[in-house]
C-alpha cells in the first residue's frame, strides 16, 4: 500500500511540473503570432548567447562586396538604400568588424575594451563572449545568408581544385542573386540604378550556371601596390643622393681650383721685380 501510495504521489508532481512548464508563456506579437526575435532575446536571457550566423562568411562576403561592387557604386554616386541587404547597416557584425585594430602581425586590439590578442580568432571569441549585448539583432541581418549569390566559395577556394556543379544549387543562387539585383539597384531608380542593376547582373549572377562562366567578370578595386610605391620611394632617393654627391664634389673641385689659383698668385707677388 504504500509503494502505491509513493507512485501516485510522484505521477502527481510529474503531472504539476509538466502543467507549469507548459503554460509558461512565450512572447508574442499583436496578432498573436509568437515573435521570434523576442523569443530569440529570451533565450540568450536564459544563458544561450550563440548567434546563427558564419562571422567567417559575413566576413568574405562584406570582403567581396567591397573590391567587386563599392568602387562601381561609388563611380555612379549612387547611395544603396537601407532595405538593400547589401547596405553596411545590415551586416550584424559590421559593428565589431569596425573595432577591430591590426596593430601588427601578432597583435589584434579590441576596439571596446583595448583588450589585445595574437590573432583574430581569439579577437573573435572575445567578441562573442565579451561583446555580444552590442550586436543589433533587430535591424541587422546575417550577411553570410546571401554568400551563395556573392559566389564566398569561389572567392574561399579560388587557388584549390573547383568542385562539381550542381544545377539546382546555381538556379537558388542565381534567384537569390537576381533579387538582390532588383531590390538594391531597381530600374525604375533612374539610369545609374539601371546601369548598376546590368553590372551587378554580369558580375555575380550570370555566373551561376553549370556552364563554365566565372563570376567578377567586370573586374575589381585596384589594389595599391605597397611593394612600387616603396621601390619608387627607394630609387627617387637614391637619385637625391647621387645628384647631391655631384653637386659636392663640383663645389668642392671649385673651391680646390679657386684656392689653388689664390696660392699661385701669392706666389707671384712675393718674386722680386
Amino acid at each position: 500500500m504504500n509503494k502505491i501510495f509513493v507512485w501516485y504521489h510522484r505521477v502527481v508532481v510529474f503531472l504539476l511540473l509538466t502543467r507549469v512548464s507548459l503554460t509558461s508563456p512565450l512572447p508574442h506579437t499583436d496578432n498573436g503570432q509568437v515573435d521570434s526575435n523576442a523569443a530569440r532575446n529570451l533565450n540568450q536571457e536564459q544563458g544561450d548567447h550563440q548567434i546563427h550566423c558564419s562571422r567567417e562568411r559575413s566576413r568574405i562576403a562584406w570582403k567581396i562586396i567591397q573590391e567587386y561592387l563599392t568602387p562601381f557604386v561609388e563611380k555612379e554616386k549612387y547611395n544603396i538604400s537601407r532595405k538593400c541587404r547589401l547596405h553596411p547597416d545590415n551586416d550584424i557584425y559590421r559593428d565589431q568588424e569596425q573595432h577591430k585594430s591590426h596593430i601588427d602581425i601578432n597583435e589584434w586590439k579590441c576596439g571596446y575594451c583595448k583588450k589585445t590578442f595574437y590573432e583574430e580568432k581569439n579577437l573573435d571569441q572575445h567578441f562573442d563572449n565579451r561583446h555580444s549585448n552590442l550586436l543589433n539583432l533587430n535591424e541587422s541581418k546575417c550577411l553570410a545568408d546571401i554568400c551563395g549569390a556573392l559566389h564566398c566559395d569561389h572567392e574561399i577556394n579560388s587557388g584549390s581544385k573547383k568542385s562539381k556543379c550542381n544545377p539546382a544549387a546555381a538556379a537558388r543562387n542565381k534567384h537569390l542573386c537576381e533579387t538582390l539585383a532588383d531590390s538594391c539597384f531597381p530600374v525604375s531608380h533612374g539610369p545609374a540604378a539601371s546601369r548598376l542593376h546590368e553590372f551587378f547582373l554580369h558580375q555575380f549572377c550570370n555566373a551561376h550556371s553549370c556552364t563554365g562562366s566565372k563570376p567578377f567578370s567586370r573586374g575589381r578595386r585596384k589594389k595599391t601596390n605597397v611593394f612600387y610605391i616603396v621601390a619608387s620611394i627607394f630609387l627617387v632617393t637614391l637619385l637625391l643622393l647621387y645628384y647631391l654627391y655631384i653637386y659636392l664634389y663640383q663645389r668642392g673641385l671649385k673651391r680646390e681650383t679657386q684656392m689653388l689659383k689664390r696660392i699661385s698668385q701669392a706666389g707671384r707677388k712675393k718674386k722680386p721685380s
